[in-house]
Parts: structure tokens; C-alpha cells; sequence
């Protein structure tokens, strides 16, 4: 734990303009960014006695080991910067929001040749019409069924576009009219698009003029006497007017809003918000976020990022509802201004239809707060007690805050693989997740579990140790001083030899691949394999990681050096713990052994000739028609195929001579015999 004296930076050297700054720990992660109007009260404020400190602040700038800032223009351009950072580093200080669920839109590739709509979730791609976000994504299937009586645009998958294509014949919804059938050239491209628009425009809120359209055409159809036209656009409005029902009216003016609201405790924060288009609920979203030491107004100008920060302009609407004011409360409007392209108001509503909108969106946040509080409360003790559980079985100084696992899977000793995986904070981190391929069994030798075991470990913190002892004392900026990008570093400890400058990108503040060790390493395994990992690290002089093994059989733990085995109980969340993280690993190394496994499942001849790669073994088996063509050609007959030289020629030849023509390929998944008249499959 860090002292903040001494790395606060002096007070003249703190400027007074806007800017953001961050915080960095020992080994030089980024844990903190923000944000200021004037950088050198905000900074100062950081550094005053501990006890007047919120405790997660106070946690936080004792974690730290240097702060450094970026000097700005404007406040918009701090807002900005911040919202960059915090989506970069993932700072662990920084207040995170999270979905309550994950909500699925209504997606129009409007950027593809042939427009598609479809149950789009995930991150927003460019040139992709959104709506929703919707509660369900039966609810967007069931509208656009009624959708596509009036709109019939594609919503077929890519493979099924091109099979009916080639085929001539359109899918089903085609041939029922609710597909103008693109596919097969019913509409042309520009007319295929033309109905997407309108899709997308009725979707969009103008809902007025296509149902009077069709109530013309429906009146002209009867007069004209053709009754059938007239009962099919009859059914089309009809099914307008069901898609419009779907959404209530809350707001007669046709307003285009987000209201948010927010229901809070000492400890967190829920926010909804209702996203209303064209006076109709169009979709409703919910976060729920940690308050810290942060204000109401604070977490509402960081949702506000949070949400249109990725936000193309149409996804910004006219009016933002928020249930107080953020407190850069221009810079925020002139942000949000310039995503949309035009004057964006940002209030609180007062009284009216909004206020009561707002009423209703705060309950929700409310009962949202309540469901999450009763479903992770659970949750945040059991993950607390597992660490303190397996502090005190193992006898560990500190709590296990980072476990790292590893397994090795194989079958019969080939196609030998392990994996790597984290959990911090009893939780998994996925990115740091590591496959191995092991290097002995690639190399010919007999590698059992406890060698591999052993290869792993020593590989993994070999790189730990090169990338701990290439550490520079001073981490020098791009124009040579010891900044970072311009940014004043006040960490004295930076100046005086932190020894962890390489351990972290100096670009990115992302840490290297193994730039840093776990507190527990575990083991799938008993004690062959946990001696065997005690043993790797004891050789590279590590001793200060905890290594234990979890055996399947009896679930019991192994220490090394010891006999017998430590036994946990049954209902002890450290051994649930143990058991989460060594199925994850086991798990993921299944994976990157089946993946690796079906590569190797064909074989040819034509695998494994030097020099010759996939396009150029397709070349000759386009020219030849088999293998036992090509093994009867001479070196002649190979060089008249492109890309074959003389020298490959000759490999070629030679190559396929050593293999005898009488020996036949096999399908290793099957066990079939490949026909040598036939084009063989590759790896």
C-alpha cells in the first residue's frame, strides 16, 4: 500500500486548465481516470488526509503509485477524452454500469446491396439502422411479421439469399408476399432499398402517411372494383394499426426523448430509461452501478457517456429527460449537440405528461434496484468468504486476488495443449485467458502430464521474469523526458526507479501478455502435477506464489511437499471457488484441443511437401485431377503449373516417390479410405 505523499505532485506543477488525469498503480496499470475544469484543485483534493476521504477513494489513491495528466482545450474535449480512456483501459476504480439484461434491437443492414432486417445484439455496426432496444426479441419477430405485410423486405440469412439465387426459386415467405423476393429478381436493387426506407421510416416514427397512403389506395381500389385489392389493403392497415398498439402513446406531441431516471442507496445506483419516439415507448434499458464517492449528478453525466458515447447521431434524440443536471452541464449539451448534428435540450421535466413519464421510469429503477440488491447480495459475500476461506486453509499471507489455472489436455500423448485462465476477485477475466501448445510433444518427445505441466509453468513465468527484468527506472516519454505524451508524471516513486515501466505498454497503460503474477496458481491435478509445477518455479526462483492441485476423485486439495491432502468442506465457497476455476480450465483447454485435433482429422500425400502451401496444392490438383496424376507426372508435366518452379518440381517428385502408390489416404474421423482418383482433403 502506497503512501499518496509520495508521489503528490507539487502544487505549482499542477496546471489550471481543463483536463484529464489518471492514476496508475505499481505496475503501471491505469486504476483511475477523470476529469476536471481545473486540473490543480481537483488533483490537490486527492491528497488531503485519508480519513476526510470517501473509503473507496481513499482506497484508490493509496493502490496508486503515480498520477499523471492531459491538458485540453475545452471542457467537451475532456468529457470526450475521459469517455475514450474509460472504454480503453477499463479502469478498475471507475464506476462500472451494468446491464440488468442483455436487449436485443431491430437491425436494418441498410449498407448491404439488399437490406435485411433482423434481432441484432452486441455492438452497434456502421451503416446499420437501429430501433429498440426492445424487452424481448419475440417482440421484435412478432412485429415484424406484421411489418412485412406492408414492407416485404428481405430477412433471410446470407446462405439462404444465395441458394435461392442460385436455384431460381424464392424461400417461402416469398411465396406468400410478405419477400419481394430480391433473390431471384422480382424487385431490383434500387426498389428493394426504396422498401427498407420506408420501413425504416415508418419504424422511425412517421407513421401517419404510409396509413393514409394505403387508405387511398384502398379507396381507389374499390372504386375501381377490385374488391380483393382493396380487403388485402384493408388487412395491410389493419396491420399497421396492430404494430402502432404495440407501443403506448405517453407523449401526445409526437416527442422524440430518453427519460432517464434513478433510484439509489449508500452503496449503488439504479438507472432506467425509456427511449420514446414519436410519442410511442420504444424500448427500455436498466443499468446498475456502484456509487462510491461519486454524486448523483456525477454518475448522470457518466451514464449519459456511457450511452451515446458509441451512438451514431440519429441514435442521439431532440430532448434528454434526467432526473438532475449533470454538472458540466454545458459541455455535456454541446457534446451531445455535436453527436446529433443539431441542438439537443438536456432538462429536468417539471410538470406535465414528461413529469409523470419520469414517475413512472423511477419506479421502475426502483424495483430494479430492489431485484438486483436481493439476487447479488448473495453473490458479492459468497465471492468475499471463498477468498478468506482459501487464505486461511492454505495458510496464504494475503487473499488469493488473482488465481491463475492450468490443465493440459491430450488424448493418447498427441496433439498435446494447456490453457491458462484467470480469475480476479473471485471472477474470471476472459482476456487474459492463455492456450499453450506444448513444445515437447511437438518435437518428438514423450511428454506425460507432469512434464508438460512443468514446460507450461516454466514458459509462463520464464516471460513474467523476462518482462519484470527489462523494467526501466524511468519511463521516458516520446520527446524524451520522463512524460508520457506530454503529460506531467508527478509519481516520485517514478522518478526514483519503480522497476515496473516495461511491465505495462507505455502507449495503451494495458499490461503485457504475463507482465503479472497471481497470488495462488492451481493445478488440475494431485501431487505429481502440483510437484511438478512447484518444481518449474522453483527453478526460475519465483517463491513468492502459492501452488496447490484440485483432484477430481475425492475433490481434496494437494500443497506441495506435503503427504496428505487439505480437505475442504463440502459446502465451502473457497472449494466452490476452486471448482469454478479448474472446470474453466479444463474447458477451455478441451476446446483448443478439439479445435487443433479436427485440423488434423484428414492427411494426403500432398501434406507436408516443403514449399508447398494450400493455394498452390490446389493448383495442382485443379490441373492434375488427383494425386495418382500427379505422382505419375514428371517434373516437366509440374512445372506447367503456375507457381511451380523447377526447384519445387523436383520436391515435388521427389516427395511423392517416397510415398508408396499403393498406400491409401484415410479420413482419420472416419476411418474411411480415400480414393487416390479423388481430390483428397487438406488440413
Amino acid at each position: 500500500m502506497a503512501d499518496p505523499s509520495t508521489y503528490r505532485p507539487a502544487p505549482g506543477e499542477i496546471p489550471v486548465d481543463p483536463g484529464v488525469y489518471r492514476f496508475r498503480d505499481k505496475d503501471r496499470r491505469v486504476i483511475y481516470v477523470g476529469k476536471a475544469k481545473s486540473l490543480r484543485p481537483r488533483l490537490s483534493s486527492y491528497f488531503q488526509d485519508l480519513s476526510a476521504l470517501h473509503p473507496r477513494t481513499a482506497t484508490m489513491v493509496t493502490t496508486a503509485a503515480s498520477v499523471e495528466w492531459t491538458v485540453v482545450s475545452t471542457e467537451v474535449e475532456a468529457l470526450q477524452l475521459e469517455y475514450s480512456w474509460i472504454k480503453e483501459f477499463d479502469p478498475r476504480f471507475n464506476v462500472k454500469y451494468r446491464d440488468d439484461k442483455s436487449y436485443p434491437y431491430l437491425a436494418v443492414t441498410l449498407g448491404d446491396e439488399f437490406p435485411r432486417a433482423q434481432v441484432m445484439r452486441g455492438a452497434k455496426r456502421k451503416g446499420t439502422r437501429y430501433f429498440g432496444p426492445y424487452a424481448h426479441a419475440w417482440a421484435i419477430r412478432e412485429t415484424l411479421d406484421l411489418m412485412l405485410r406492408v414492407f416485404p423486405m428481405r430477412t433471410c440469412s446470407s446462405g439462404v439469399f444465395k441458394r435461392a439465387g442460385q436455384v431460381g426459386r424464392p424461400c417461402l415467405l416469398g411465396y406468400i408476399d410478405k419477400c419481394s423476393a430480391p433473390c431471384v429478381g422480382r424487385v431490383t436493387p434500387e426498389e428493394h432499398h426504396a422498401i427498407a426506407e420506408d420501413f425504416c421510416d415508418f419504424m422511425a416514427g412517421n407513421t401517419t402517411k404510409f396509413v393514409k397512403r394505403l387508405e387511398r389506395r384502398m379507396q381507389e381500389a374499390s372504386a375501381a372494383l377490385e374488391f380483393e385489392q382493396a380487403a388485402r389493403l384493408r388487412d395491410d392497415i389493419g396491420a399497421l394499426n396492430k404494430a402502432l398498439e404495440k407501443s403506448a402513446v405517453v407523449l401526445g406531441d409526437g416527442t422524440d426523448a430518453d427519460v432517464f431516471a434513478l433510484a439509489d442507496d449508500e452503496l449503488e445506483a439504479a438507472v432506467q430509461v425509456f427511449h420514446v419516439r414519436g410519442g410511442r415507448v420504444r424500448g427500455q434499458r436498466g443499468w446498475v452501478a456502484e456509487k462510491d464517492a461519486e454524486s448523483v449528478p456525477e454518475i448522470v453525466e457518466h451514464l449519459l457517456q456511457q450511452v451515446y458515447g458509441g451512438e451514431s447521431g440519429e441514435g442521439v434524440p431532440r430532448e434528454v429527460l434526467v432526473p438532475v443536471l449533470p454538472p458540466d452541464l454545458e459541455a455535456v449539451v454541446q457534446w451531445l449537440s455535436g453527436l446529433r448534428g443539431s441542438q439537443v435540450q438536456l432538462r429536468v421535466p417539471q410538470r406535465g405528461d414528461k413529469r409523470t413519464l419520469m414517475e413512472t421510469v423511477r419506479r421502475n429503477a426502483e424495483q430494479s434496484l430492489a431485484r438486483h440488491k436481493l439476487a447479488r447480495a448473495g453473490d458479492l459475500t459468497a465471492r468475499s468468504q471463498a477468498l478468506q476461506e482459501l487464505q486461511e486453509s492454505l495458510d496464504l499471507a494475503d487473499a488469493p486476488l488473482r488465481i491463475e489455472c492450468f490443465d493440459v489436455s491430450h488424448v493418447q500423448g498427441t496433439q498435446v495443449v494447456a490453457s491458462m485462465v484467470v480469475f480476479e476477485d473471485g471472477l474470471a477475466r476472459k482476456s487474459e485467458y492463455r492456450r499453450f501448445i506444448v513444445r515437447g510433444a511437438t518435437e518428438g518427445g514423450t511428454v506425460d502430464d507432469t512434464a508438460a505441466m512443468h514446460e507450461v509453468l516454466t514458459r509462463r513465468f520464464q516471460r513474467y521474469l523476462e518482462d519484470r527484468d527489462q523494467a526501466s527506472d524511468i519511463e521516458i516519454g516520446p520527446d524524451g523526458d520522463d512524460s508520457d505524451n506530454g503529460n506531467v508524471n508527478g509519481s516520485g516513486e517514478g522518478r526514483g526507479g519503480s522497476g515496473v515501466g516495461e511491465r505495462v505498454d507505455p502507449d495503451t497503460g494495458r499490461p503485457k501478455r504475463f507482465a503479472y503474477p497471481p497470488n495462488l496458481v492451481v493445478v488440475d491435478g494431485g501431487l505429481p502435477q502440483v510437484n511438478a509445477a512447484r518444481a518449474a518455479l522453483d527453478a526460475l526462483g519465483v517463491d513468492d506464489v502459492a501452488v496447490v492441485g484440485l483432484a477430481k476423485r475425492l475433490e481434496e486439495v494437494w500443497v506441495p511437499g506435503q503427504d496428505f491432502p487439505v480437505i475442504l468442506p463440502r459446502t465451502s465457497e473457497g472449494l466452490y471457488l476452486l471448482q469454478r476455476v479448474r472446470d474453466e480450465a479444463h474447458r477451455f483447454a478441451i476446446t483448443f484441443h478439439r479445435q487443433r485435433r479436427s485440423k488434423a482429422m484428414t492427411a494426403s500425400a500432398l501434406d507436408g511437401i516443403p514449399g508447398l502451401g494450400e493455394t498452390k496444392r490446389k493448383a495442382l490438383l485443379r490441373h492434375f485431377g488427383s494425386v495418382k496424376k500427379i505422382r505419375a507426372a514428371s517434373e516437366e508435366d509440374l512445372r506447367a503449373v503456375s507457381g511451380i518452379g523447377p526447384a519445387l518440381a523436383s520436391t515435388i517428385a521427389a516427395q511423392l516417390s517416397r510415398t508408396s502408390p499403393a498406400t491409401p489416404a484415410v479420413n482419420l474421423m472416419t476411418g474411411e479410405v480415400i480414393d487416390d482418383d479423388e481430390e483428397q482433403p487438406s488440413a
